[in-house]
């Protein structure tokens, strides 16, 4: 009976400890797929051409968080950057470049990715009476014997402090039905006014196309989570200022983007003397004073707000750091 009790107690003891010990999150952004190699065959496939690599961006973020592997950045957030900062799509396919982009918004990996084929499984299509071969692409409508929708994508995992690639997936989804069109066969692909579909709509699910595409997106992302674990977590250095004072809660310049989050806890210090060098009189290190703690109650992209706690009323310009 003692045994057994020794045994409950030790049990319950290390519970807790287990569930403190819950998989940290890595926080990935995830660039607009490269379709490039594909572009004809979707011009083909819908009658204009259709940015399929942002569609297959947005239904592999939500298979990963889906995953529960990732903490994925917004596309808001995303999109705002690449706009303030003008990469071109040649650079977001760069590894250097995409992990750049990665360490200004402050994630720990960034996933970027192409498509390599995105049609049907044959590969000559009759138009107007002439053959004509269109690779792995087909013309949805077309006089063609029955095929089935093919789609293969393929993705890096970059390390944005270095650049470099830690894992490479690769996606192949096949239609378990099969059409003259691929856009056809149980669903329509919905409108394609200004070159956008959404790929993420049941009527774009429904169809072969569809179907061969969600497969492919999900063995992405099944590949994806299972090389999590290679992401280091980065510690990285929050430092900013303090821009608002209203009482005892202060306004600070940094936000989500440089990694604070609501419950946060951060020191508030201001600057208390310059140290100079005494033969070139640069500055060579500041000497700070620790005001208090600032606990961080909203956040958004830019900025965040919290409670401070401590002994020396902070001022608009004292630093906050982790």
């Amino acid at each position: 009976m003692k045994k057994r009790w020794i045994a409950a107690l030790a049990l319950t003891l290390t519970l807790p400890a287990a569930w403190g010990q819950a998989p940290q999150k890595r926080r990935v952004a995830v660039l607009n797929f490269d379709y490039g190699t594909v572009r004809s065959g979707v011009a083909a496939i819908f009658g204009t051409d259709i940015d399929v690599g942002t569609g297959i961006s947005d239904m592999l973020v939500e298979e990963l968080v889906k995953g529960g592997a990732y903490s994925v950045i917004e596309r808001k957030a995303l999109d705002k950057l690449l706009a303030e900062q003008n990469f071109s799509n040649s650079d977001r396919a760069d590894p250097a470049s995409a992990a750049r982009i990665g360490r200004l918004l402050g994630v720990d990996a960034i996933i970027v990715g192409s498509i390599t084929q995105f049609g049907r499984d044959d590969q000559q299509i009759g138009l107007g009476g002439f053959g004509r071969s269109m690779g792995k692409y087909g013309l949805g409508g077309t006089s063609v014997r029955k095929a089935k929708a093919v789609v293969a994508v393929t993705a890096r995992l970059v390390n944005v402090e270095t650049g470099e690639i830690l894992a490479v997936a690769t996606g192949n989804g096949e239609s378990k039905r099969s059409g003259t069109s691929l856009l056809g066969a149980g669903g329509s692909g919905g409108s394609a006014g200004g070159g956008v579909v959404d790929m993420r709509s049941t009527n774009f699910a429904n169809t072969i196309l569809g179907e061969a595409t969600r497969h492919a997106v999900d063995e992405l992302a099944k590949q994806l989570t299972a090389n999590s674990s290679r992401i280091e977590v980065m510690a990285r250095p929050i430092e900013g200022l303090v821009a608002d004072v209203s009482g005892n809660t202060l306004v600070i310049n940094v936000g989500t983007r440089a990694g604070v989050k609501p419950g946060m806890t951060l020191t508030v210090r201001r600057v208390g003397r310059e140290i100079k060098d005494p033969a070139t009189g640069r500055v060579i290190r500041r000497v700070e004073d620790t005001l208090g703690s600032l606990t961080i109650t909203e956040a958004d992209e830019e900025s965040a707000v919290g409670t401070f706690t401590g002994a020396t009323p902070p001022k608009v310009g004292d630093t906050v750091k982790n």
